[in-house]
């Protein structure tokens, strides 16, 4: 379950719901500013102008020139521009999803162990603790995280035209809560349901509801677990009956950004890096890397410190063993501003342009990344 950040130089960060703002904002500890990085100008491609150079030019009757290698911050400067010029063209309104009805909150037996935040709708402010974990912390993480995976296998099956997303909040709740677990999303920050079911525009954090799926939508399905303490988190983005070819390959690049910066996770590498491999294989398809959500440190805390950016960043920071964390980027094929329904959850892409999105939570090791969520 991702949530909402920017690039920031504040050191301490208060996890919040979206408002219905396109804008991001990241809150300072008395929350009464925000401090957004700048990015600098980069270096464009020059001609040498020198009067001898000039002539030796025309004698051999070539042009020379000479450029300077761009830096990650300046080529995304450089993606920025051509978003800012795309955005200046009109785009027309293709949102086609309609809010249904949500109903009663569901129960959970009394014998299962809650999180902290349950009973209060008040959000909890994110931790700054990294999570590692000792042999017996890392036993538990896997059996949350193993949980997760089934139940989110489970959840896809039933990923059919004309069932609601619901339903399938009630036969995730009946599966977790049946393993003598906990629905980490159930009333976290007021989140009234289960789990978060996001279809076609909806980038995360959509409520089940009433609306049945139809034949060619695409639904990210977010499951977190909390079990005997721990959390297990993962998500995937399923077909719904014929999907057209382009939202396909949406879907596909999706997951290979997930996989490709997994491949680089070890013990000691850069946490920036995450976002690199990410932008420079979404942007290979045309696809937008959305900024607002992230990833973050899981285990017996919900959401922690390393904030994890899915686009090029600068951020400090390098992974260590034992150490756990989300990866979960959102890729759009349009826009990747956002629009925020009342309910101050559902977040949905500006221009109405489908959104995709994978997560795995994934344990440091000396040598690599175990994916503790992998799925079928």
């Amino acid at each position: 379950m991702a949530f909402a950040t920017t690039l920031s130089h504040s050191p301490c960060l208060q996890l919040s719901p979206t408002s219905s703002s396109t804008s991001t904002s990241i809150h300072s500890e008395n929350l009464s500013s925000s401090s957004s990085s700048t990015l600098q100008m980069g270096t464009r491609l020059g001609f040498s102008s020198s009067s001898s150079s000039v002539k030796n030019l025309h004698s051999r009757n070539k042009l020379v020139i000479y450029s300077k290698k761009r830096s990650g911050l300046e080529e995304a400067i450089r993606i920025k521009r051509l978003r800012e010029v795309q955005k200046a063209i009109p785009v027309k309104k293709v949102s086609r999803l309609k809010r249904g009805k949500v109903s009663e909150r569901l129960s959970v037996p009394e014998e299962i162990l809650r999180p902290p935040y349950v009973g209060t709708s008040l959000l909890p402010e994110l931790s700054r603790q990294h999570q590692f974990h000792d042999a017996e912390g890392i036993t538990r993480m896997r059996a949350a995280c193993e949980l997760a995976a089934r139940v989110l296998d489970y959840a896809g099956t039933l990923v059919k035209p004309l069932v609601t997303t619901d339903e399938i909040d009630k036969a995730v709740h009946k599966m977790i809560i049946d393993a003598g677990a906990y629905p980490s999303p159930l009333g976290y920050g007021g989140f009234p349901k289960s789990v978060c079911t996001s279809v076609n525009e909806c980038m995360c954090h959509g409520i089940p509801d009433s609306r049945p799926l139809q034949d060619g939508d695409i639904i990210n399905i977010d499951v977190t677990v909390y079990l005997n303490g721990y959390h297990g988190d993962t998500s995937k983005t399923f077909l719904c009956g014929n999907v057209d070819d382009e939202t396909q390959r949406l879907v596909r690049v999706t997951e290979e950004c997930l996989e490709r910066a997994i491949s680089f996770c070890k013990d000691g590498a850069s946490f920036k890096k995450i976002g690199k491999r990410i932008s420079d294989h979404a942007e290979k398809f045309g696809y937008g890397v959305v900024e607002r959500f992230v990833g973050h440190g899981v285990g017996t805390i919900f959401h922690s410190e390393p904030i994890i950016y899915h686009c090029r960043n600068d951020r400090p920071g390098f992974m260590a063993e034992g150490q756990t964390f989300t990866i979960e980027p959102i890729l759009t094929t349009g826009s990747i501003e956002c629009i925020t329904w009342p309910d101050n959850w559902t977040t949905l892409t500006a221009d109405g342009s489908p959104a995709a999105q994978f997560e795995h939570t994934l344990l440091i090791t000396r040598t690599g990344a175990e994916i503790l969520t992998k799925y079928s």
